[in-house]
């Protein structure tokens, strides 16, 4: 199978498919290449800021239709149990990735884009193309957008730098039923990494954390890990007593890397958790993916409407304003990360948060931006 677009998009999770609802919006001819169908569940946080939500709107997406949960207030705890709790600056909501995707999936469809499930093998550009090789077919376009996620086979195949050094770092999920409120999202520090506790819709608890491996292959499975380590934190302790699963079994995924990652890539434009990965700790990676989507997108426009006069000017920029945006909330959430992972550090940081609880909220915004308008 041949097919020629304007721009291909190769994944189709939340920067992908933002980033198609919003070109086909503009009338662009897009296809969009993803492995998986819809809906799946994905190891995610599914919290995500309102600093988006003006763009969503913005694409006639306004997630409001799928009644997540409001969230309004974060709570942060330590090895030992102790905790302190601030208002979130801009709010968020929770929302399971399940319905969300789905529901951008629908979206990009009505928009006009088409959508091909199949595995991306290889990407070779020559002659100012694209040419996207698939187990199906071939693909040519003017312009590609790289949105496959944290890590794929075809970041071997790109070469790209991350992908040859190991990390360390495994993320485990689950959907739960239980007490928790409805606008809290909590942030439970645990020997070897942190967790995640807050409602999506449905009144259904997402529960996502984030181990080192080395603390975690102790153990012989989940369950085990969690009574022995994550059950020494008081607050989740008393959780998992009283929750429910609702899934037979978590969620996971290991090799996550929060190393630096090129932005663009043998002139693929990398958006979402391709070009970047936040520490979950910050929880707002979400958010940065569809942010991302919207830079892009807009950038891409310009260049395919010949406002932008050449690809060079597009990478130049598009990799200016991706760091301009996101660069200082890695950066954040690296060194806030190290200091919850280590225990003395993260009991000093907690007693000088009770103390001096204004201090919070500058701690938030470092990894949070503004709500992002079109123009």
């Amino acid at each position: 199978m041949e097919l020629r677009a304007e721009v291909i998009i190769i994944g189709g999770g939340l920067a992908g498919l933002s980033s198609a609802i919003h070109l086909c919006n503009a009338g662009k001819q897009v296809v969009l290449i993803e492995k998986n169908a819809y809906p799946q569940h994905k190891v995610c946080g599914e919290y995500i800021s309102n600093e988006v939500l003006p763009y969503l709107q913005y694409l006639d997406a306004d997630p409001a239709v799928l009644s997540p949960s409001r969230i309004s207030r974060l709570q942060v705890s330590n090895l030992s149990g102790n905790s302190c709790e601030t208002n979130l600056p801009h709010g968020g909501f929770g929302i399971s990735r399940y319905k969300l995707d789905e529901y951008l999936h629908r979206k990009a469809l009505a928009a006009g884009c088409t959508i091909i499930h199949d595995r991306v093998k290889d990407v070779h550009f020559r002659l100012d193309q694209f040419e996207v090789y698939t187990l199906n077919g071939i693909f040519q376009a003017k312009v590609v957008l790289g949105a496959f996620g944290k890590r794929e086979q075809l970041d071997h195949a790109l070469d790209r730098k991350f992908v040859k050094r190991r990390s360390p770092w495994l993320a485990v999920k689950a959907h739960y039923k239980g007490v928790h409120p409805n606008d809290l999202v909590a942030l439970h520090n645990f020997h070897g990494g942190y967790c995640g506790v807050s409602k999506v819709e449905n009144d259904i608890i997402n529960v996502c954390y984030l181990v080192n491996y080395d603390s975690f292959k102790k153990f012989k499975n989940i369950r085990e890990h969690q009574q022995q380590i994550l059950f020494k934190n008081l607050h989740l302790k008393r959780f998992f007593e009283n929750a429910e699963m609702n899934f037979e079994a978590p969620l996971s995924i290991s090799q996550i890397s929060f190393e630096v990652k090129e932005k663009v890539k043998d002139h693929v434009l990398m958006i979402g958790d391709t070009a970047g990965l936040i520490h979950p700790l910050c929880g707002n990676g979400m958010s940065m993916a569809i942010h991302a989507a919207g830079i892009c997108a807009s950038l891409v426009l310009d260049y395919l409407d010949n406002r932008i006069s050449s690809r060079l000017a597009l990478e130049k920029t598009y990799t200016q304003q991706w760091n301009a945006q996101f660069k200082w909330r890695l950066q954040s959430g690296k060194i806030l990360s190290g200091i919850l992972l280590k225990p003395e550090a993260s009991e000093f940081v907690m007693k000088v948060l009770v103390k001096f609880p204004a201090l919070f909220k500058p701690m938030i915004r470092m990894t949070h931006g503004s709500p992002l308008h079109m123009r």
